[in-house]
């Protein structure tokens, strides 16, 4: 049989039968979720499904006034939807590598957008940074993600992970900044100046400023981020 033949293919690209973990990489950029309750999920990150499963999108008061609030004044930039029901669902997110993170009763912050699927034992709530007033550049809201249960994130490339120390903080790019742990609190840092404005310089106006002990994750790729329309 050559191997450029139709079956061929289809057993290279066959799903894995074998899967029996609730969240699965079919490969580096699909993620399966054996689903047996409900999910959440990135708005329009469903590629296809099998079984009785209902798809929601995340409704105006659910998860109370402070969400509500919280949506509006970011312009919903990570909506979410939830699947509901028994079967399989495969998400995928623009060719990006997906990763699954099992957590025990832990948290962390993850880019909102860098987000694909988390389980309903999770909880989650939108977090902006400090000293954002009339800032554009993406990326600059974030989830705080926690709990015991499976989250998928996502990332342009392979990541890579920065160790931060006291007295020796790590600046990021945010829109290269996917994740970062619970004891760090990130602040914009600004630099501004005449070359800057006159188009002279770096072109890293903002950065994240990570002070104290912990970690953050980047990907190698500056990602521009566009609010979903409703």
């Amino acid at each position: 049989m050559s191997k450029y033949s139709i079956n061929t293919f289809l057993n290279e690209t066959a799903q894995d039968d074998s899967a029996r973990e609730p969240f699965e990489l079919e490969n580096p950029y699909l993620l399966e979720v054996n689903l047996n309750g409900r999910v959440w999920a990135k708005l329009g990150s469903m590629i296809g499904y099998n079984g009785n499963v209902k798809f929601e999108r995340q409704g105006v008061m659910e998860g109370g006034i402070g969400k509500m609030f919280k949506k509006a004044v970011t312009g919903e930039a990570n909506p979410m939807m939830k699947a509901e029901g028994q079967g399989k669902v495969y998400f995928a997110d623009n060719g990006k590598k997906v990763r699954i993170l099992s957590l025990q009763d832990e948290m962390l912050f993850v880019n909102g957008n860098n987000v694909l699927a988390f389980d309903d034992s999770i909880k989650w709530d939108i977090k902006m940074m400090k000293r954002m007033a009339g800032m554009a550049a993406g990326g600059l809201f974030n989830m705080q993600i926690q709990g015991t249960g499976r989250v998928a994130i996502t990332t342009h490339f392979d990541p890579i992970t920065i160790a931060v120390h006291p007295n020796s903080p790590v600046y990021t790019d945010p829109n290269a900044t996917i994740a970062w742990s619970s004891s760090l609190q990130p602040e914009i840092k600004t630099d501004i100046s005449l070359k800057t404005l006159f188009g002279r310089g770096s072109g890293e106006s903002f950065q994240l400023a990570f002070n104290g002990q912990g970690w953050v994750v980047l990907q190698p790729y500056e990602e521009i981020y566009y609010a979903k329309a409703s």
